[in-house]
């Protein structure tokens, strides 16, 4: 799955260190599917040289407003013409202060000036979105200046995609560096997915639960929560906030997402519980432990050479979904709950049964086996009107689709918060 296949990136490099980072950001963008044409200032040809770029990119690259190549000389009409977007990273605190002023000294800054803010102008031009990703000293991007600057040119319309945090070349610590090349893909990729749940707060769980038996044993299950990250993901890229409340798995947080660890049911459930006041929309993925164990030993249960088997008693644990559907909330229309059940069998039968029985409008079914700690997956949608089936894809892929059927739900509803 190639998610920027058919894009075009004008990639700027301005003056820094970070240009380093811009040669695999080049190179991911391609593999991803986008063509890059690189367009480099002065200053940074002094940290990367244009015949690196070119040869990532393979494609001539830019440096002069004045480059005869251009049949009309004018490549700074020209390159922002055909773009999709223009990503300047990494961008400079001086660039920055270019970019707001207007100033238009290079082929970079002249062509991001150019750019057509609109579609639908005499050429037929389309809007072409500007994306920055800051490169700089802790104490430059801390200052007074740089974040006026920042806030002008978000109001400007100006996508800033954020910094990192940590070791700096100059051998201090702090904000400022630029992000790594594949956080910065991934907000490549989010930017162009359509913003259909732009203003919702959705919660997701994902992972399995964790039951102690004692200090170092426990009852669990295979789920690896690939699918509940996939939909916080989603979620995040069609313009929702997002948390997500995670069992114990190895995953790492998907960009944008705030993310909350637990352990065990009664963890999860009361993390759920406190989010769900302020979700519009519950996305129940995790594979909740049924069962725990009754009283849970506080020390390693140890054999005695006899034989004999420790008899555990079980209790149930609290059902989060069904308590979730069942609050005032849930059922006033404020918050939409999707279920998930992970079955080994008779899927339609026992997805229908279940969707029943916890009082959701849709509930989303899988075979586990076939789907645990697997990248890919087949899911069956279980609402009162039918079923649709969604074939077998990446987790991601599949979990675009949901979250797009979601809001499709949600708007012919009227459940849209405003």
């Amino acid at each position: 799955m190639n998610d920027l296949a058919g894009k075009h990136i004008v990639l700027g490099l301005s003056g820094g260190i970070a240009c380093y980072k811009a040669a695999e950001l080049c190179r991911a963008l391609i593999k991803e599917g986008a063509t890059v044409q690189v367009v480099m200032t002065e200053a940074a040809e002094q940290f990367i040289t244009p015949v690196t770029m070119q040869a990532l990119s393979n494609r001539p690259v830019y440096g002069s407003q004045w480059d005869a190549r251009e049949p009309n000389n004018m490549p700074h009409i020209n390159l922002s013409r055909e773009a999709d977007a223009i990503l300047i990273a990494p961008c400079s605190a001086d660039f920055m202060a270019k970019l707001l002023h207007g100033r238009a000294d290079d082929l970079l800054s002249l062509m991001c000036l150019a750019r057509p803010l609109t579609g639908g102008g005499s050429g037929n031009d389309k809007a072409v979105p500007l994306l920055i990703a800051p490169a700089m000293n802790r104490e430059m991007w801390a200052h007074p200046a740089t974040q006026r600057n920042m806030a002008q040119l978000t109001l400007d319309g100006t996508t800033i995609l954020g910094v990192g945090t940590g070791d700096q070349a100059c051998g201090e610590t702090g904000d400022g560096r630029m992000l790594e090349p594949a956080e910065l893909l991934q907000d490549i990729i989010a930017f162009f997915q359509p913003k259909v749940l732009a203003g919702q707060h959705v919660l997701v769980t994902a992972g399995p639960t964790y039951e102690a038996i004692d200090p170092v044993r426990g009852i669990t299950n295979l789920s690896s929560g690939k699918m509940g990250f996939a939909i916080a993901r989603a979620a995040h890229e069609a313009g929702a906030s997002v948390t997500l409340v995670a069992g114990p798995v190895h995953l790492p947080t998907p960009r944008g997402v705030a993310r909350i660890n637990v352990k065990s049911a009664q963890n999860m459930l009361e993390a759920v519980v406190g989010c769900a006041q302020v979700a519009n929309i519950f996305v129940a993925t995790a594979a909740v432990a049924d069962w725990r164990v009754a009283n849970s030993s506080d020390h390693k249960i140890k054999k005695d050479g006899s034989g004999a088997v420790p008899a555990l008693q079980f209790v149930e644990n609290p059902d989060i979904l069904a308590s979730v559907a069942q609050s005032p909330r849930a059922q006033s229309g404020e918050l939409f709950c999707v279920g998930f059940a992970a079955e080994s069998q008779d899927l339609l039968a026992n997805a229908q049964a279940k969707r029943l029985r916890k009082g959701v409008p849709l509930l989303v079914g899988n075979i586990g086996p076939d789907t645990f700690g697997q990248d890919n997956n087949a899911l069956l949608l279980v609402d009162a009107q039918g079923t649709q089936d969604f074939p077998r894809a990446s987790k991601l892929a599949l979990s675009r689709k949901l979250i797009a059927n979601i809001a499709c739900r949600m708007r012919a509803t009227g459940q849209f918060s405003s």
